[in-house]
């Protein structure tokens, strides 16, 4: 892998889906996870618990990992990371320095956690080695061959969430982070190739900081994206399959673009 080499209009973009259940692990589906590779540059976008053990299942090397986007900090998203460290502390060392991006406080939280879960070891050495980026909302900025947008999400409120979208090789790919409804989420998304949309709930409509199908249904068509797939799927969506009238993301789906 060459990771400065530039991913160019005519670069093949996929998607590797490596995680699309909740916080609960619905229906025994990874955490968030999801990794872009194009031209030779890959972003792992989001780092779940289950993250190390889902980029094995698809055969893809940890260390190959140029840069990491995470869009919020609960444990669900960011949980991961410390596995990370391990794996290159033991596993699969690092031929390039690690850029890891994501909202104030992703460092301090990070490596905190790399302290607790792993101490004594020189995880926590890698970890203070590599490159961190804060990102904030309203931010647009170039990261590698990748140029990220992102704007705040309603769905945390001591801490900032992000939705990210993401230019790489002449595609757009958006994504929604966990969000409940926003009317910024429409221009945000708007001419996308894929939009990554959240979508927890089915009954529990009342439940501000996250999205549900009934309603993302009512607003689909203002939704100006070529390709629109839902994630961070809960327990009411998944056992009402048969009733979604959306494409659903699954584990280990790949989506060329």
């Amino acid at each position: 892998m060459n990771s400065q080499q530039p991913a160019g209009n005519d670069a093949a973009v996929m998607v590797t889906v490596l995680g699309t259940g909740d916080a609960f692990s619905s229906h025994g589906r990874f955490n968030a996870g999801y990794l872009i590779e194009a031209g030779g540059y890959r972003i792992l976008m989001e780092a779940g618990p289950t993250i190390l053990a889902a980029l094995k299942r698809a055969s893809i090397q940890p260390a190959d990992i140029d840069l990491i986007l995470i869009s919020h900090l609960h444990g669900d998203h960011f949980g991961g990371v410390p596995f990370l460290f391990l794996e290159y502390t033991y596993e699969s060392p690092r031929r390039t320095r690690l850029t890891i991006a994501g909202p104030p406080h992703l460092e301090s939280r990070s490596l905190t956690l790399v302290r607790g879960m792993f101490p004594g070891t020189e995880a926590l050495e890698i970890a203070r080695k590599s490159h961190w980026i804060v990102i904030e909302p309203g931010d647009k900025r170039r990261l590698g061959p990748a140029r990220i947008a992102a704007i705040r999400t309603p769905h945390m409120t001591r801490y900032k969430s992000l939705a990210f979208r993401i230019e790489i090789a002449g595609r757009t790919i958006v994504f929604s982070g966990d969000t409940g409804w926003t009317e910024e989420l429409v221009p945000f998304a708007a001419g996308a190739d894929l939009f990554l949309c959240e979508c927890t709930y089915f009954e529990s409509s009342h439940l501000a900081f996250h999205l549900n199908y009934p309603q993302l249904e009512k607003e689909r068509e203002r939704f100006q994206v070529k390709r629109m797939v839902l994630t961070h799927l809960g327990r009411e969506v998944l056992d009402r399959g048969s009733e979604i009238g959306m494409e659903m993301a699954s584990d280990g789906m790949r989506i060329e673009i």
